[in-house]
């Protein structure tokens, strides 16, 4: 007579990249969704799914390009660091892999 329903669901997953797909940047990967789809007789959700910035925003710092060699380079220098206890040597390699070292940023000014 009576019967409960039961709420489906259906999950996808996906594969972990390789290293150097996550080395390439988001650009090289297809984007893969996590998605479980839960049908169920509730009030819709109230959960918020845009970002809430507080305060004011920081400025855009400038980046470079950063190349293959950026990036072993500055491993390098984080290890050394490391090795060495200089936090401002570790400092430098973590800026070298990021591309935030100022190098370049002066040649391709716009006036």
């Amino acid at each position: 007579m009576f019967h409960r329903r039961h709420p489906t669901t259906t999950t996808t997953s996906e594969s972990k990249p390789s290293l150097m797909t996550r080395l390439r940047g988001p650009g090289a990967r297809k984007q893969t969704v996590n998605t479980k789809t839960t049908t169920t007789r509730h009030a819709p959700s109230t959960h918020r799914t845009t970002k809430r910035h507080w305060g004011t925003a920081r400025p855009q710092h400038h980046h470079r390009k950063v190349t293959m060699g950026d990036k072993f380079s500055g491993a390098m220098l984080k290890l050394k660091g490391s090795l060495t206890h200089r936090p401002g040597v570790k400092a430098a390699g973590t800026r070298r892999m990021h591309g935030t070292d100022g190098r370049g940023s002066h040649s391709h000014r716009v006036y």
